[in-house]
């Protein structure tokens, strides 16, 4: 067994902006994992905010000893960026070698097209209505949000752009409990549906009493199933994203988990290509939401790229993954 990981760039179509910061291009590892004449590949997004580098997880990825399997690969790795990579590439090596696809290997069932979310950049209420019109044809819009009081002038904006939009919002941490109590019931009333980590995660207990008139969604605090206790009473949902899941394995294990649970269920996504969405589509079948736009956010991306249509995300043509 031989594996590879390189640094890819990939150019976005436009500045991305969110509460932490802004950034013009996406940075992802790649990993390659050969054997027996076949070779898988996974993609993962290093993330600062988990104390992920390119470096850092690079290192942990070519530290790990060979052959490798999936099962043995969550003990040797935490969930993470790293260990996402490595596992889609051995599902996806995995598949090659079997002549299957990996939801036949994974038990799931045959995946069809669904509804995405398309993220809206944070930006001024005007440049943010602007955004929302040239998108309103979609039926799922994100908007990210700052923190501010600003916020309910940018969702006005944002309904103004796409007055039949669905409207989902992600404040990245970035409100108060006082913030929630005032902007919920204004979101409320221009139809937003729910909200994604208003606090921070480890700082959220104001959730257990606050009245959520507005749905909450759990996103920074919320990686795999050893979240799950430290939730309960605080959020309605849960965003299953592979690169803190720490691969599909892990977030198969989730989504069933949080079900069992009580929570609705977000399938979502950093800001990669095609590769690192692909193995997430099998994932959001049939879940509330589906946020799986990184690649509508490029301005290139990889061979063989994922369909999107009116119809929403196509899950993976065996070219590219799976």
């Amino acid at each position: 067994m031989k594996l590879t990981v390189t640094a890819d760039t990939f150019q976005l179509a436009q500045v991305f902006t969110i509460a932490r910061g802004s950034r013009t291009e996406a940075k992802v590892l790649t990993v390659t994992i050969t054997d027996d004449g076949q070779t898988g590949w996974g993609e993962c997004v290093p993330y600062a905010r988990y104390g992920e580098t390119l470096e850092s997880v690079t290192a942990q990825i070519e530290n790990l000893p060979l052959p490798v399997s999936r099962e043995q690969l969550l003990t040797l790795l935490p969930a993470g960026a790293a260990r996402n990579a490595v596992d889609c590439a051995l599902w996806d090596l995995e598949a090659k070698k079997a002549g299957k696809r990996v939801w036949e290997l994974a038990g799931l069932p045959e995946p069809g097209p669904e509804i995405t979310a398309y993220t809206l950049s944070l930006d001024t209420p005007e440049k943010m209505q602007t955004q929302a019109a040239e998108n309103a044809f979609r039926p799922l819009l994100k908007t990210k949000l700052g923190g501010g009081p600003e916020d309910v002038a940018r969702i006005e904006a944002v309904r103004k752009g796409a007055p039949e939009a669905r409207i989902i919002v992600d404040a990245n941490e970035g409100w108060t409990p006082e913030l929630y109590e005032t902007l919920a019931p204004v979101l409320v009333r221009l139809g937003v549906e729910m909200v994604e980590q208003p606090f921070p995660a480890g700082d959220d207990d104001a959730l257990l009493t606050l009245d959520r008139v507005l749905p909450v969604c759990a996103d920074e605090s919320c990686h795999d199933r050893d979240s799950l206790p430290a939730l309960k009473g605080k959020y309605d949902m849960i965003n299953i994203k592979l690169d803190k899941t720490g691969g599909l394995t892990e977030a198969i294990a989730l989504l069933q988990a949080g079900r069992d649970a009580g929570y609705q269920v977000m399938v979502g996504c950093m800001v990669g290509s095609s590769l690192a969405m692909a193995p997430a589509t099998l994932v959001a079948q049939g879940v509330a939401v589906t946020d799986l736009d990184g690649p509508l956010l490029l301005a290139e991306d990889r061979d063989t790229p994922l369909k999107f249509d009116e119809q929403g995300v196509y899950p993976p043509k065996a070219a590219l993954w799976g």
